[in-house]
């Protein structure tokens, strides 16, 4: 009956039914109790931990790893795994020094032998140092993890670790441009073998931002498209309408503002739909600057007025002053400058 229950817990987790995984190896354990087994019940304890932490409760999870560990001189063939799972419940805690210090030992109790679980914990490694804000040592420790899953043929585990790579090398301003570029490149070309829409569309979108971040704009601009054609397979009707804003800035910064013009308009309209007024005087304010670089000043001075309306409903003062220099300048080319000193006023 308790292989049966543990059977079930395992198949839950799989399923991401958290609920009814802890329930089961709860049964376990209090089944295993009345076993003569010592053993038994540490396992079932383990078990039951591990659930926990996975689930989100590292306190509760704590408790039973603890007295899942093996009594003295007995043997300790699975204690790479209980120390990666008492790092992880270290981590939830935000004890990021202690979780470190069990992640490495788990490494140095058999968990490193098998690529998978020597690539789960350089992830793990990795979270703890940027929750200690050292985002230089945790983009080593994805690129480790990525090529570990590299060399075992998980294409997608190795996509998302480098992804992380990148955004920490980008935080760390401790690595060259083209080192980063490196990195997404990498990643790009191992999009194409994921089969998961949904992973991958998120994928192109943290490309197109890296590249945004580096001023690589076509590169950019390139992978946000690739975001927005999986929109279709997977609907995400926030996501989309982050994606075309992030388009329309691409091309703006590719001074390509008429094809910028359509970016811009679709996601003013979907941030109005969705009650965004914030991003909305986002979209407003870079359509507006578009229409002033291609020379329709009367078109840039209504959506610069849209843009400052929008800011002043979601209370973004920079939105704010930044739209009413926008004015500013529209009224100033088409001939208005008193207007035009009233908006630089304002702005000030």
């Amino acid at each position: 009956e308790i292989k049966g229950l543990t059977r079930a817990g395992r198949r839950a987790l799989a399923l991401g039914d958290a609920r009814e995984a802890v329930g089961c190896f709860r049964r376990a354990l209090l089944l295993s109790r009345g076993a003569a087994s010592p053993r038994l019940r540490r396992a079932c304890a383990f078990n039951l931990g591990a659930a926990y932490v996975e689930t989100g409760k590292p306190k509760k999870g704590f408790e039973f790893l603890l007295q899942s560990q093996p009594s003295e001189g007995e043997s300790g063939e699975h204690l790479g795994d209980l120390y990666f799972n008492i790092g992880a419940a270290h981590e939830g805690l935000r004890d990021f020094p202690k979780a470190l210090e069990y992640f490495g030992q788990a490494g140095g109790h058999g968990r490193a032998t098998q690529a998978g679980s020597q690539a789960g914990t350089h992830v793990q490694m990795g979270c703890c140092y940027l929750g200690m804000r050292e985002p230089a040592r945790a983009a080593r420790c994805f690129l480790d993890a990525a090529r570990t899953y590299a060399a075992a043929a998980s294409p997608e585990a190795a996509a998302v670790a480098l992804s992380r790579a990148s955004g920490s090398m980008l935080q760390s301003r401790r690595f060259r441009a083209a080192e980063i570029a490196g990195v997404l490149a990498q990643c790009r070309s191992l999009c194409e073998s994921i089969p998961d829409p949904a992973l991958r569309g998120k994928l192109y979108n943290d490309i197109g931002l890296g590249y945004s971040q580096l001023r690589i704009f076509s590169l950019a601009a390139e992978s946000f498209q690739r975001a927005l054609a999986l929109c279709g397979t997977e609907p995400d009707r926030r996501g989309e309408a982050a994606l075309l804003q992030n388009l329309g800035a691409a091309h703006n910064a590719l001074r390509s503002f008429g094809t910028a013009l359509g970016w811009h308009r679709r996601a003013a309209a979907l941030h109005s739909a969705l009650g965004n007024r914030r991003a909305q005087g986002q979209c407003f304010g870079n359509l507006a600057y578009a229409c002033s670089q291609l020379g329709n000043h009367e078109a840039a001075a209504e959506n610069y007025l849209h843009a400052l309306q929008a800011f002043r409903d979601s209370g973004d003062v920079q939105g704010q002053w930044q739209a009413c220099e926008g004015l500013g300048a529209a009224c100033f080319h088409l001939g208005d400058p008193r207007k035009a000193i009233g908006h630089y006023k304002e702005a000030l």
